[in-house]
């Protein structure tokens, strides 16, 4: 189906990702149309072995090798200098393209058996909640993709890290599954912006400065003394951990019973879709512990906040 420029929802340990063969542009196009995405945000290649990378990238600086060796398979993604072999279209006119190894069992078997790269964002209309199983896929594009391969819950829970490489740094372009202390270990981390304006080029996905967002208002409070000055009757809320349950709230979801954010960030997605489905009128979340996965799951919180 691949192959023929199908377009198949596919299981990944960050989250379910909706794949087309990243070499034939109608495919590519399919994936633009049924998720209603901007042609200015690009699409991360996903490859099996380093003999693409190869072929898809002009040059692979020496921080690109460290970083393969320590994260590859896995969630990172790794922004560098394309061939003519990758169309236009999947890096929205941009001289770079992102790109990623899955480490999920799945994934790779898929990848070395269609012996293509393939572009594959999140298996969900732009903008909404990330798909962390087949079954979220199915209800928000089962009619617009030809088949859905259901590889259980996806264990990490956030999408990849996504870095723009230098000969000796990176920059973090989107915070995700592997930490920036993990990346620190390896290579030079430099600080830079994380967030494009919503009509040019971003140079990797998840950088419009509203995205992943429920279908509900949702509003990151500091404290709980700011639910006071929110007016909604109905709230529902995302809690790290198990707390006092305020009366106030007609829904929660606790993603951890100990704090654990990997755990956390497993959960994130799913819960946020249960919280979306109460008939609630307004989500309240507060932000996460600013380290580790800790970071990605306060950038998702403040691009779902409307």
């Amino acid at each position: 189906m691949l192959r023929e420029g199908g377009l198949v929802a596919i299981a990944t340990e960050t989250v379910y990702g909706l794949a087309a063969n990243a070499l034939d542009e109608h495919a590519v196009a399919r994936i633009f149309e049924a998720k209603a995405r901007p042609f200015f945000d690009p699409l991360i290649v996903h490859i099996a072995s380093r003999d693409w990378l190869n072929r898809l990238v002009s040059r692979v600086p020496a921080a690109a090798e460290k970083l393969a060796a320590a994260f590859w398979p896995g969630p990172l993604t790794m922004v560098l200098p394309k061939t003519d072999l990758v169309p236009d279209l999947v890096t929205s006119g941009l001289p770079s393209v992102a790109i990623r190894m899955p480490v999920h069992p799945q994934a790779r078997e898929l990848l070395q058996l269609v012996d293509l790269p393939l572009a594959a964002p999140s298996a969900n209309p732009f903008g909404q909640l990330s798909p962390t199983c087949a079954q979220h896929v199915a209800e928000t594009l089962g009619d617009r993709i030809d088949l859905i391969l259901d590889g259980g819950p996806s264990q990490v829970g956030v999408e990849s890290t996504v870095v723009f490489v230098t000969d000796d740094s990176v920059r973090i372009l989107r915070h995700g599954g592997i930490t920036r202390e993990a990346l620190e270990r390896v290579v030079r981390v430099d600080d830079g912006a994380t967030e494009v304006a919503e009509t040019v080029a971003a140079p990797s996905p998840g950088m419009l400065p509203q995205h992943y967002a429920p279908r509900t208002s949702l509003k990151v409070l500091q404290d709980r003394a700011e639910l006071a000055d929110v007016s909604a009757q109905r709230i529902g809320a995302l809690l790290l951990t198990v707390a006092d349950n305020d009366p106030r709230f007609a829904a929660v979801e606790v993603l951890t019973t100990d704090g654990n954010l990997a755990t956390a960030a497993a959960n994130f997605f799913a819960a946020l879709r249960r919280l979306d489905r109460q008939q609630v009128d307004v989500i309240v979340a507060y932000p996460f512990p600013d380290e580790g996965l800790g970071r990605a799951l306060n950038d998702r919180l403040s691009r779902a906040a409307h």
